[in-house]
């Protein structure tokens, strides 16, 4: 009978036992699943690194410190987790500040920043944008870092996500932007209209 007991009491301490070392697991579990995603931001010169391995289109967010927009682009659309998950996959993403003052080389040629009058920019900066200086713009480049387009102005999630899948799986190449919304986009659509 006291063998019994005993089996009896070590079995619900064992029990009590087990149990008790899975309950801190399951918040942290629980943590992971709740953490936003976000975009893998990478240098140009990381990103120009990376395309001579795996090639991949571009997008770059070009923006200023200074720039309100840029911030709202970054909190209203690029946090969106279908953007999120768009960019991260068919694209090498890059931020890269068109009034940094660091020099930048991507295979034989660099390219430094200019000063003028209160503030200068970034000799990459003017050539993505075309000379064009607005903040914030997102330039597009194909695999061989060749210039698809530069799209000046904060872009809300549902313009971008139409952007990036337009150009991330060629529509470019094939219809017009307005006809793509119209028709082909409606395919991609429901991601950023579920919420994710």
């Amino acid at each position: 009978m006291n063998r019994l007991l005993l089996i009896c009491a070590a079995f619900v301490l064992f029990t009590i036992t087990a149990f008790r070392t899975t309950l801190p697991i399951e918040p942290a579990l629980n943590k992971v699943r709740d953490e936003p995603k976000h975009i893998k931001w990478l240098t140009i010169q990381e990103a120009y690194a990376l395309t001579q391995k795996k090639p991949k289109k571009f997008v770059v967010d070009v923006y200023t410190d200074w720039c309100g927009w840029c911030k709202v682009m970054d909190r209203e659309t690029f946090s969106k987790p279908a953007i999120v998950d768009y960019v991260n996959q068919n694209y090498y993403a890059v931020r890269f500040n068109a009034e940094q003052t660091g020099d930048v080389t991507l295979g034989n040629q660099t390219f430094k920043y200019i000063s003028g009058g209160s503030r200068g920019v970034h000799e990459l900066a003017a050539a993505l944008l075309k000379n064009q200086m607005s903040y914030p713009t997102t330039v597009f480049l194909d695999e061989k870092f060749n210039l698809i387009q530069p799209i000046p102005g904060y872009l809300e999630p549902r313009t971008f996500h139409q952007i990036i899948t337009y150009f991330g799986k060629n529509y470019h190449q094939k219809e017009p932007f307005d006809q793509y919304k119209a028709g082909t986009y409606k395919e991609f659509q429901s991601a950023l209209t579920a919420g994710r």
